[in-house]
């Protein structure tokens, strides 16, 4: 019996790499599924993190929560964003999500990119009917650069982000 070709050899190699590839790219992909986009907003403010003993009794920054508002595309303040992660409506409808899927931002030394699970705990308004929140075009709110020298010292990043809610 004579074995494959050196050509469908490379076929074959060529065929698993590129399914890898999509199957990679699909893991990571931050797209909702069965979902459409209801709005976007942009968000200013700041990521904010605890200096703490890590498992080796270490300092470091831990992050503990966002704090940020979100205006709509004219400039008016619409949304706050704070611990849960949650998210509150001027109407008082408020949403809290969970991260199902995150990558890196595209610019260096910025938080990463989220798509989350949202469920609403608040009044019924423009949020409740939101299923998934994305975060995109991420910038800052990386750890702060200066070294945590005081257990339990707040250190915090401005960052700035687009945010787009889906149904």
């Amino acid at each position: 019996m004579i074995g494959p070709t050196f050509r469908t050899r490379l076929s074959i190699a060529a065929g698993v790499v590129l399914a890898m590839t999509a199957w990679s790219a699909q893991a990571e992909s931050i797209e909702p599924p069965d979902a459409r986009a209801s709005f976007s907003a942009s968000a200013a403010g700041v990521q904010i993190y605890a200096c703490e003993y890590d498992a080796n009794h270490v300092l470091g920054w831990t992050f503990r929560q966002p704090r940020a508002t979100l205006f709509d595309d004219h400039g008016v303040a619409v949304i706050e964003h704070s611990a849960g992660p949650s998210w509150e409506a001027r109407d008082g409808s408020r949403i809290e999500g969970r991260v199902l899927v995150q990558t890196p931002s595209d610019a260096p030394g910025s938080v990463p990119q989220l798509l989350l699970r949202a469920r609403s705990t608040g009044a019924p308004g423009q949020l409740s009917p939101v299923r998934y929140v994305q975060r995109v075009k991420t910038m800052g709110g990386a750890k702060p650069s200066a070294p945590c020298t005081v257990e339990h010292e707040s250190g915090s990043s401005p960052y700035i982000a687009t945010y787009v809610f889906y149904q």
